[in-house]
């Protein structure tokens, strides 16, 4: 009787010392595997402007948006500089413009011409004035094309523009360029103004571009 007991306390030991080696082995797993989920996940990097990569040494990163429609107004970044924007209070109805320094980056002048009910003259008059290095940005919110004519058209092309002999009545555009460019941009968007594609009413969908323009060395 008492051997039989002393067997069952034996047993009874040992399972409880298997129970504690099997639980103490679960634990440590769960450990390394919450220490090495901890390793492996890193938080996303966050580049300039928001860009989905980080621009290569000489670059500038840039984010350019059109407006929606006639609702909300379009916007540019550069380096990490908000630069124009409805939040900024700087935009408007028509071709929406940021001129920058080649070299630098800096800002040095941001306008908005009416292409609607504006006058035309004032716009040529912008353009013709834009200094050689300078980087050119410009964004359509709601239309940008009624009032441009073959000069102002012209103007932009020498700034190295493919699309703004296109541009009509409310398509969406945006572009990026410079004075003194020798070839056509890689840096622009266009979409048709169309019944049949339009995502809003009266209005084609928001274009949004991001890119790295290279820095102007002389």
């Amino acid at each position: 009787m008492f051997r039989a007991s002393g067997i069952l306390k034996s047993a009874a030991l040992i399972l409880a010392f298997l129970l504690a080696v099997f639980l103490a082995f679960q634990l440590l797993e769960i450990n390394v595997e919450f220490k090495l989920g901890s390793v492996m996940y890193t938080k996303p990097a966050v580049h300039k402007c928001g860009l989905s990569k980080a621009c290569p040494p000489g670059h500038m990163a840039f984010k350019l948006t059109s407006g929606a429609a006639s609702v909300v107004g379009p916007r540019m970044c550069l380096e990490d500089k908000l630069l124009m924007s409805s939040v900024k209070n700087n935009v408007g109805r028509g071709i929406n413009i940021a001129l920058l320094n080649g070299k630098t980056g800096e800002l040095i002048k941001t306008a908005y011409y009416d292409m609607w009910a504006g006058d035309v003259a004032p716009f040529i008059k912008f353009l013709k004035e834009i200094e050689d290095g300078t980087i050119v940005m410009m964004a359509s919110f709601d239309d940008s094309a009624s009032k441009l004519n073959d000069e102002a058209r012209k103007l932009i092309a020498d700034l190295g523009s493919s699309a703004v002999g296109n541009l009509s009545f409310r398509d969406n555009w945006i572009f990026v360029g410079g004075k003194g460019i020798k070839t056509k941009t890689p840096f622009e968007q266009h979409i048709k103004n169309s019944a049949d594609t339009n995502k809003y009413e009266g209005w084609p969908e928001v274009l949004e571009m991001e890119g790295c323009i290279p820095q102007r060395q002389t």
